[in-house]
């Protein structure tokens, strides 16, 4: 019972963290101006790994249709309270390489570190101090899907957002159609997931890359960086950031001054 009742404790206080973080006065308005470049009205949005939605709020905000998928059930009630739109389409599902069920990892104390990526789990609270306090307890099987099958079914995105806490790669190896744009987490320690998603981005097409440190919504660079000056950024350490998210653009992106 004790140990219950400290779980649920570190539960509540993880989201009060996790509801500060995300949805803090003036995030949004920083947010739509960091993905107008990526959404036009109409246009499809997938949001793998939502979360408490602030992405998907974003996206909707911008005219997109929102397909968001968040495969934690505590995490999406909070989605649906706070994400009000009936025309966000979320799903309890989580994304992979092919159609199935995995084990999802929990953190009660940081929901929004929760992973299917046994590996990187086992491994980052060592190589990343930012993650040395986490700890995943719980467990909990969920259905997964892919890229290509929610391409199918909802339309090509304009824009997909993966945040995933080290599947990212895996995420990206569900896709075998070279999307506009994109977004992967990615997280000093663990950088090879970065490496495996540039590979990945780099078989299906021709893009170009930038990156945002943490929580921040600026772009690193004012010109966007081939694959190769991206990948040796990485192998240099990300300037020691500790996490942050790389964005990719197709080469014929409106961003980058293409025709799409």
């Amino acid at each position: 019972m004790r140990r219950l009742a400290l779980q649920r404790l570190s539960s509540a206080g993880g989201l009060i963290r996790s509801l500060f973080i995300y949805w803090r006065p003036g995030r949004q308005r920083g947010l739509q101006r960091l993905y107008q470049p990526f959404i036009q009205p109409g246009a499809v949005a997938f949001d793998i790994g939502a979360h408490l939605g602030d992405r998907s709020a974003a996206f909707h905000a911008l005219g997109a249709k929102v397909v968001a998928l968040e495969p934690q059930p505590d995490l999406a009630k909070w989605f649906k309270r706070l994400v009000r739109p009936p025309s966000i389409t979320l799903l309890p599902l989580a994304a992979g390489p092919t159609a199935g069920f995995a084990e999802i990892a929990i953190s009660p104390g940081n929901p929004t570190l929760s992973t299917l990526a046994s590996s990187w789990r086992e491994q980052i609270g060592e190589r990343n101090a930012s993650f040395s306090h986490v700890r995943w307890e719980q467990r909990l099987q969920v259905p997964v899907t892919t890229l290509d099958t929610l391409i199918e079914e909802y339309g090509e995105p304009s824009f997909i957002k993966i945040d995933v806490e080290g599947f990212e790669a895996e995420v990206l190896a569900g896709l075998s159609c070279p999307v506009a744009a994109l977004s992967v987490e990615f997280v000093v320690g663990a950088l090879e997931v970065s490496h495996a998603c540039i590979h990945h981005l780099n078989r299906l097409g021709d893009y170009r890359y930038n990156a945002v440190a943490g929580e921040q919504r600026h772009f690193r660079w004012n010109e966007w960086q081939t694959p190769q000056a991206m990948t040796e950024w990485l192998r240099a350490g990300a300037e020691g950031i500790p996490s942050g998210d790389l964005y990719a653009c197709r080469s014929d992106h409106p961003l980058l001054g293409g025709s799409p």
